[in-house]
Parts: structure tokens; C-alpha cells; sequence
């Protein structure tokens, strides 16, 4: 009886250390996962932003004056409008992904944050117009609230990343991927 009662302890203690392991197992995979669906988003938004519909937007909105006016904008050129909107859509959808922290925000800081901010100032006015002809003052919120966040981001270390990582090197002798 007593050897039947030392087996059962050690099965005992076996099964939890196979429950623990499994707790463990999975809290790492779902770790793992979550940094891949991160990484899959950036190099999407990578890819967007690489796009040439995307590129003919921001050089035209760059290439506008700051705070222009929704009719002033339909003046200045005639697609100037439908780049504004490319542009607002897609800091729109970026916002709320940073928001809900599928893509990290530093990423998009490095990526794309000087350059919203910008993107920002250019169409201020031109959103808030929008928000008045909509009569929807949610219009480009998320847009706006990037902005502010890339901003405040972006004032806090205003060295450049070609100065700031001058001394970077490869963490591996062979290729990383």
C-alpha cells in the first residue's frame, strides 16, 4: 500500500508540473503571437506607405500650404481634395490601431512621425471644415488624436535617428532577418 501511495504522489506531482509546463507553454506562444501579428502590421503599413497611390497623396499634401481651407484646397488642385482624404483615411485607421496597440507607436513614430505631424498641420483646417460640412465633430478624430500623440512623442528626443543610433551595429555576425 505504501508503494501505491508514493505513486500516486509522484503522479500527483507529475500532473502538475505538466499542467504548469503547459500554462507556461502557452503563455509563451500567445506572447510569440502577439509579437508576430505586431510585426505583420508594421511591415503592412511599410508596404502602404511604399505604395504610389499613398506617395502621389503625401507629396501632394506636403506640397500644400499650411491651414488651408476646404475651398481654398479645391482651388490649389483639383485632386488635392481626394489625396487630403487618402491621407486622413489612412492616419485615421493608424490612429486607431495605435490606440488599441496593434502596432506599437514607436514604430510609427519612426516610421511615418515628423510626417504626420506635418500631414496634420497641412489639413487642419481643411479636417475641421470637413467636421462641420458632415456636422460630425468625430470626423478624423483619430487622425487628429495621432497627431498630438506623435507630437508629444517626437518633442520628448528630437535628436535624428542617423545621429541617435550612429553607433548601431547588426546584433549577430550572421544575417538577421
Amino acid at each position: 500500500m505504501d508503494d501505491l501511495s508514493r505513486l500516486a504522489d509522484m503522479a500527483e506531482i507529475l500532473g502538475a508540473a505538466i499542467v504548469i509546463g503547459g500554462v507556461f507553454f502557452a503563455v509563451m506562444q500567445m506572447r510569440q503571437i502577439r509579437q508576430q501579428r505586431r510585426e505583420m502590421a508594421a511591415i503592412e503599413l511599410f508596404r502602404f506607405f511604399g505604395s504610389p497611390q499613398f506617395a502621389k497623396a503625401y507629396h501632394c499634401v506636403l506640397n500644400l500650404p499650411d491651414n488651408l481651407s476646404t475651398a481654398e484646397l479645391r482651388k490649389h488642385q483639383p485632386e488635392a481634395e481626394n489625396c487630403a482624404m487618402l491621407i486622413s483615411t489612412t492616419m485615421e485607421n493608424i490612429g486607431v490601431m495605435v490606440f488599441h496597440r496593434i502596432v506599437p507607436s514607436v514604430v510609427v513614430k519612426d516610421l511615418m512621425g515628423t510626417s504626420t505631424v506635418i500631414l496634420w498641420t497641412r489639413l487642419a483646417i481643411w479636417v475641421q471644415d470637413m467636421r462641420d460640412e458632415l456636422d460630425n465633430p468625430a470626423a478624423f478624430e483619430w487622425f487628429e488624436w495621432l497627431a498630438r500623440v506623435l507630437e508629444e512623442l517626437g518633442n520628448k528626443d528630437c535628436t535624428p535617428a542617423y545621429d541617435k543610433h550612429r553607433d548601431w551595429k547588426p546584433s549577430r555576425s550572421t544575417h538577421e532577418i
